[in-house]
């Protein structure tokens, strides 16, 4: 996760989720820093990192959020996506150098016959021009020094990937896949199997689980609803929680949230299954992240700092 940089003079502490809608052209840390100085926050980081060329859904979580965020990284995620057919480029996207190009003679039919041996699970290998480590190097300064190593393929999952448009091409595809995959690689490879060659020219980022059905705020909008009042702007703001919507949730009593705030365990009722949980005072304030345990405790994991 992108971290913020030491806090500034005047800054404050804030606690929750926003949905950004990464602009294209800066970086999701570029995008990280104006977000957090628009609502002068302490402490804020980003999951799921953009490429520049990307725009889209780029989760800021700001204070206690950030104790969370490892599960919006392992989140799924969904693309629309724009892939250039007939070229070939050194990254894989618009940013590089042209190194192929071949007449584009496909149909639609074409196309959607060789988008289904993508979709299920299968194996890609990660592109140079990526964050992932190599014998303790990244493979992008790698790339950026002109070395290519080989890289092991990686087992993701692609859940839906339907073609919207073809036209000049150009292919517009819809994807939503599992946490590691690259739309880059996934355009490239389609544009192999199409014996023509593919690069990706756009990719917008169209959803992060769960928030698949919540609004994106734009650089433009944020810096709007400041002007307006800090109120309003707080009010964009989704609580900590809501990234934790997949795990069952635990309401306990007074005696018992002060336990658990003390690093002590509860013991918890045969109705508990074992494994993680939201757990809720009785007042409604969530507390944090408890595991269940086979013999019936429930353990403190990962929990909110609720003296502020």
């Amino acid at each position: 996760m992108g971290r913020g940089a030491r806090k500034p003079a005047g800054f404050r502490d804030i606690d929750g989720i926003l949905l950004l809608d990464k602009p294209k052209g800066i970086s999701s840390n570029q995008a990280l820093q104006e977000t957090r100085s628009i609502f002068k926050a302490n402490k804020a980081g980003h999951t799921g990192s953009l490429d520049p060329l990307a725009t889209g859904v780029l989760p800021i979580c700001f204070g206690e959020a950030t104790k969370f965020s490892a599960y919006l990284l392992d989140a799924s995620k969904s693309y629309r996506a724009v892939c250039q057919l007939g070229k070939t480029t050194t990254t894989g996207d618009a940013e590089g150098e042209v190194t192929s190009e071949s007449a584009v003679t496909v149909s639609r039919e074409d196309i959607n016959a060789v988008l289904t041996r993508f979709r299920g699970v299968i194996e890609q290998v990660p592109p140079m021009h990526s964050a992932v480590k190599v014998k303790g190097q990244r493979l992008y300064k790698l790339a950026r020094k002109g070395r290519e190593v080989e890289r092991e393929a990686r087992r993701i999952e692609i859940f839906e990937l339907e073609l919207v448009e073809f036209e000049q091409a150009q292919i517009v595809i819809d994807v939503r896949c599992s946490k590691g995959t690259y739309i880059r690689t996934l355009g490239e490879d389609i544009g192999k199997a199409l014996d023509c060659g593919a690069y990706l020219a756009d990719l917008d980022r169209t959803g992060v689980h769960p928030f698949w059905q919540q609004p994106c705020y734009s650089l433009e909008k944020l810096r709007d609803l400041a002007a307006v009042s800090d109120t309003a702007l707080k009010q964009v703001l989704l609580p900590v929680k809501a990234a934790l919507t997949d795990l069952p949730e635990l309401i306990v009593d007074s005696l018992a949230s002060e336990n658990l705030k003390q690093g002590r365990f509860i013991q918890s009722d045969s109705t508990v299954h074992p494994g993680l949980l939201n757990l809720v005072c009785e007042n409604g304030q969530f507390i944090g992240i408890g595991e269940a345990t086979a013999d019936g405790r429930i353990l403190p994991k990962r929990l909110m700092n609720t003296a502020r």
